[in-house]
């Protein structure tokens, strides 16, 4: 009889899905259940995909989850008539997850659209946060450059003439797009990534629902002000691994998170907007060594 060693058995990926709110959830999950929580909060227009390789990685040294939000991956996909796709919602749908899990204390992995979920989740419980994973996740006005103009546009006058303007960002070609610009190393992309992400991009209604959050990432910015205030006051131990070529998320945007944190490492990579696909390796040995040494000096 052959016996699998406990550093295996953690590493292996569960797939699972949950019921919350009438909606099915999906989540992966790795890693010892008494190991410190990292809950990795995926951007557009991915899913917990995004960090198919990250969470074996991880999984021996923490106990791993990263969910699919509605109308991505292979969670639920209502009508965007019936289910309100906000980032609010979204941030209590995590929360409900992270209850059923029996979660009390998690580091955050915040990138993309996950950074605006994964604040909202620590302005709702701050006393859970241990510590943050920034990879170009904004909290900052510095960080909203050029790319946002169509967005902001749409932001301000709600035409629909203004939505249909940026539903170019929905299309194979800019799916595509955000892997590639940015990388030095064309090889070291993964194509069936945008290939996939464009499956669930193309399903009937999903225009509609990633529309509905483009609009509603406007009611993130007003926020940051409460997000920054978070980090002063709670001071969480942050590591910013940040693509610095990413035009959507530029370097500009990792900056000014000095600004407000004490405890803080960045690192800017010579990369762009999904930085795990190229610099995967790199990105997961900060981790370990960031948050083992914030346990070292904790205990």
């Amino acid at each position: 009889m052959t016996t699998i060693s406990s550093s295996a058995e953690n590493s292996t990926v569960h797939y699972k899905t949950v019921r919350i709110n009438d909606l099915d959830i999906f989540y992966r999950e790795a890693g010892a259940k008494d190991a410190p929580v990292i809950l990795l909060l995926h951007g557009f227009p991915t899913s917990s995909n995004m960090f198919r390789n990250l969470i074996p990685r991880l999984a021996d040294s923490f106990h791993v989850i990263a969910p699919d939000y509605p109308g991505y991956g292979l969670s639920s996909m209502p009508d965007h008539k019936s289910f309100a796709y906000t980032f609010e919602n979204y941030s209590k749908i995590v929360d409900q997850l992270v209850e059923k899990l029996g979660v009390k204390k998690y580091s955050l992995y915040l990138m993309d659209y996950g950074a605006p979920v994964g604040y909202r989740l620590a302005l709702l419980h701050p006393e859970r946060v241990e510590g943050l994973i920034v990879q170009n996740g904004n909290a900052y006005d510095e960080g909203l450059l050029a790319f946002w103009d169509p967005i902001k546009k749409y932001w301000k006058d709600g035409l629909p003439e203004s939505r249909a303007a940026i539903q170019f960002l929905v299309d194979p070609k800019s799916t595509r797009w955000q892997y590639e610009n940015g990388v030095k190393d064309l090889t070291l992309l993964d194509p069936t990534t945008w290939a996939l992400d464009q499956i669930g991009l193309d399903r009937p209604g999903n225009m509609d629902i990633q529309m509905d959050l483009m609009y509603d990432y406007r009611t993130n910015v007003p926020m940051y002000p409460e997000f920054q205030a978070f980090f002063r006051k709670y001071q969480p131990p942050t590591l910013i691994v940040w693509g610095k070529n990413d035009f959507i998320f530029p370097a500009e945007g990792a900056a000014p998170y000095s600004r407000d944190l004490k405890n803080i490492e960045t690192h800017l990579l010579d990369t762009g907007h999904f930085a795990l696909e190229t610099h995967g390796e790199e990105i997961a040995s900060r981790i370990e060594n960031f948050l083992t040494n914030q346990q070292r000096k904790a205990a």
